[in-house]
């Protein structure tokens, strides 16, 4: 978990600052000379070509929980800004080690700071400063120790990064085990996906607590034009509307509603039937491109296809659906693999609870689409929202909500029935190819036999009938599932015509 978070840190910064991420991970053990068992301490360094931090702004972003969170909502990795500061915390917890943060937002200075977190009073404790030459190189260095048991995690990190490099073509990952051994993910495509906006929350999806913190932050004098300043797609009408409807006057100052009303309010936002939909432009999906190409680089399938649904919207928040399915190759074993993604997050715990699981395992009949039960099949979920629903707080889950599974499952869909048009295609030219196969090997006996028993001197040209070295071409677009069913019928009629020739020829060949 401590991988992960600092390097979806480092992804989110390479990516808002518009540069394709370099990232470089390093695990080693602490006493790396003594035979230890796990669980032991491990020193874990992140490297990222990001925009850094400001100097003056490092010992709060990494020492102290809820740093300057503006209330505003943004699709990103992470969730909170608890991720690297909790494993910073972690491993102070168990090994009482500082961590040590190098950053250089300029490319001329670098400035590091050691440091450990007053935990009592959630505020950093600067140990050490220093600073030195950045030549020319921005970016951001985090070096800590922990406590970790890298034989039962390994086989996580191994498949954290294989995912992530699927997600993100346009990185380069470096990761070093405690055992020296470096896996190198290189990037693929300079291509990046166009970076998230920072959008407000919608009255929709705002509850209690949430619209307390909003009028502690809030500099507005009347709800008005708090309801305008505040919350997503409301203008002046709609909020003149709604406070209509909530009972509330537009000239009252926020900061004197009480509890009740407050209560009052956030129950009339539910039920408000006037507020427009959240604007997905604020979404960053992969995009179909970027994710196509991770697939082809990381699985190497006979046949991969992506289908980007439409935006769409639950309880106030906007979301896309992103699906791919690759087939056959040399990566991807017999039977399903289902590859889970949120917010360009690899989910790789309690799979079977992920709603993903749910549509691919219960609302998907996949003898529909002539998918034989043990092909070797991946299907690829990505969810992208300012809010995703996750079930529990370590967010390796997220929840059934109706919206979403519906997405998934058309999106699921539509890339089987592609599936299904290759496989059925490749059934197809396999038929043909068969048959091709059987006119080789005896038309040209049939040829000799017929020029001999006319008398002829030349034997016919008989190649015609079965093409240049007998091939014949795989025709790719796009079909019907009309048209898989027609062809699964030509096949059919095919090979009962094969059985037929077949019996003939040997019936009749050699005479």
């Amino acid at each position: 978990m401590a991988v992960r978070e600092l390097v979806e840190n480092s992804m989110d910064a390479a990516e808002l600052l518009g540069v394709t991420p370099d990232i470089y991970v390093k695990l080693v053990a602490e006493n790396p000379n003594t035979e230890l068992p796990d669980p032991k301490a491990y020193r874990l360094t992140v490297i990222d070509n990001g925009p850094g931090v400001a100097p003056q702004h490092v010992p709060s972003a990494f020492g102290k929980v809820f740093y300057g969170s503006k209330y505003v909502l943004r699709q990103s990795r992470g969730m909170f800004g608890l991720g690297g500061t909790m494993a910073i915390l972690y491993g102070q917890i168990t090994t009482n080690k500082p961590v040590t943060i190098t950053t250089s937002p300029d490319g001329k200075r670098k400035y590091g700071f050691q440091m450990m977190i007053d935990i009592g009073e959630n505020r950093p404790m600067v140990l050490k400063r220093f600073n030195s030459d950045a030549n020319g190189t921005t970016g951001t260095r985090v070096d800590l120790t922990l406590e970790g048991d890298y034989l039962r995690a390994s086989q996580k990190i191994a498949d954290y990064f294989k995912q992530t490099a699927m997600v993100a073509s346009y990185a380069n990952l470096t990761f070093v085990d405690p055992a020296g051994q470096l896996s190198f993910y290189e990037r693929a495509t300079t291509t990046m996906p166009v970076a998230p906006k920072e959008t407000l929350p919608h009255p929709y999806g705002v509850d209690v607590e949430a619209l307390k913190r909003i009028i502690k932050l809030s500099q507005e004098h009347d709800m008005k034009s708090f309801m305008v300043t505040n919350f997503h797609r409301v203008g002046d009408k709609i909020a003149t509307k709604f406070l209509e409807f909530a009972g509330i006057n537009p000239r009252l100052p926020p900061k004197r509603l009480n509890n009740n009303q407050i209560v009052s309010i956030v129950d009339a936002l539910q039920r408000f039937p006037d507020f427009l939909q959240p604007d997905a432009a604020v979404l960053s999906p992969i995009g179909e491109d970027i994710l196509l190409t991770g697939i082809i680089k990381e699985l190497h399938p006979e046949f991969a296809t992506v289908v980007d649904r439409p935006p769409s919207s639950y309880s106030g928040f906007p979301f896309l659906v992103e699906v791919g399915v690759a087939y056959g190759g040399k990566v991807l074993q017999p039977g399903t693999k289902l590859f889970r993604f949120a917010n360009r997050i690899p989910l790789l715990y309690d799979e079977s609870s992920d709603v993903s699981f749910e549509v691919l395992n219960e609302e998907v009949d996949w003898r529909r689409y002539h998918v034989p039960q043990d092909a070797p099949v991946g299907v690829i979920t990505h969810i992208a929202s300012t809010r995703i629903p996750y079930k529990t707080v370590g967010k390796e889950y997220i929840a059934d909500r109706p919206e979403i599974q519906r997405e998934i499952r058309n999106a699921v869909r539509e890339a089987l029935r592609r599936l299904g048009i290759f496989l059925s295609k490749k059934g197809s030219a396999e038929a043909v190819q068969r048959k091709m196969n059987i006119y080789g090997k005896y038309l040209p006996l049939i040829a000799k036999f017929s020029t001999e028993l006319a008398g002829a001197k030349r034997p016919p040209n008989y190649h015609k009938l079965i093409g240049e070295g007998g091939e014949v071409p795989v025709e790719t677009g796009e079909e019907s599932a009309e048209a898989v069913e027609q062809t699964d019928d030509a096949d059919v009629k095919n090979q009962k015509e094969i059985e037929i020739a077949q019996k003939t020829i040997d019936e009749y060949g050699g005479k």
